[in-house]
């Protein structure tokens, strides 16, 4: 039995990712592999027609990069961090019906994917979890989710969130990072960002569906370096361009148009993947 999902709802957030995920691992599969986000298409009833139709289109095929490129990102970041902290809790913020963690696993971390319970009862009838994952129904903003990583202390942590913090408004997002870097002292958060321009053309349709106007109260970053230090006297800040800052765009199917889309996402637009070392106790981050 396929699993339905409403037009409108909260779920329908899950399939436009997912269906970038699977259109990207088709389209480009030398950089980018997603089975899995192939196969749960085929077990979602949903109309993906407007989707198929425009998947040849310039900005389709981008858009589809755009994420594939991101979630690769993420994971060089899970398994950078996992090289040094094997056993590690792996947190997926915001999990949607995302993989990464899965792809991640080294046969000894502990993983954790959290979301809304709307969207959990998705991802238990799809992906119910399997040994040494979790699957957590929780309100990112309601910290009582840390009491659920239970992964030893001195075995570290790494959280990583894609597409999540665009929809936070930037006092959530700080409050958030600050009480991480205090509860999970030698953890790793990384997660996408984008300029004020960038972040206001994401938030369009979305904004003007919940009837808010002050879009530039939600969180965007130019320089996560200059911009967010001051979040913490615990936390280190870095980043990276997340088309380009990572892999190098090229192979069969991509073209020049691509690549300078690429660089106007990050540059101008500030496209980045900003990487948050918490410090260790003793002031020392491995």
């Amino acid at each position: 039995m396929r699993y339905p999902i409403q037009k409108n709802s909260i779920q329908e957030t899950l399939v436009i990712p997912l269906y970038g995920r699977a259109l990207c691992s088709r389209k480009f599969p030398q950089l980018f592999a997603d089975q899995t986000a192939s196969e749960l298409l085929e077990r979602i009833d949903y109309d993906f027609s407007a989707l198929e139709r425009k998947s040849d289109s310039l900005m389709q095929i981008f858009g589809a990069l755009e994420v594939a490129m991101r979630q690769g990102d993420l994971a060089f970041e899970v398994r950078d961090y996992l090289s040094t902290h094997p056993k590690a809790a792996v947190v997926n913020l915001g999990c949607g019906l995302d993989q990464t963690g899965r792809a991640c696993d080294n046969g000894q971390c502990y993983i954790y994917n959290i979301d809304l319970p709307d969207v959990m009862v998705v991802r238990e009838a799809l992906l119910p979890a399997e040994e040494r994952e979790k699957n957590l129904a929780a309100d990112l903003n309601d910290f009582s989710w840390f009491d659920a990583i239970d992964t030893p202390a001195e075995d570290g942590a790494v959280f990583f969130a894609a597409g999540v913090f665009y929809y936070f408004r930037t006092e959530q997002v700080r409050a958030l990072c600050a009480a991480m870097a205090e509860r999970f002292p030698d953890g790793r958060l990384v997660f996408d960002a984008a300029g004020p321009a960038a972040v206001k053309l994401m938030l369009k349709t979305w904004v003007k569906q919940a009837g808010i106007r002050d879009v530039g109260a939600y969180f965007s970053v130019r320089d996560a370096e200059k911009e967010l230090t001051s979040w913490s006297n615990r936390i280190s800040i870095s980043s990276r361009g997340y088309m380009l800052g990572y892999q190098d765009l090229r192979g069969p199917g991509i073209r020049n148009i691509h690549r300078l889309l690429a660089g106007i996402a990050d540059g101008p637009m500030k496209l980045q993947i900003v990487r948050m070392e918490f410090q260790a106790r003793n002031g020392v981050s491995s």
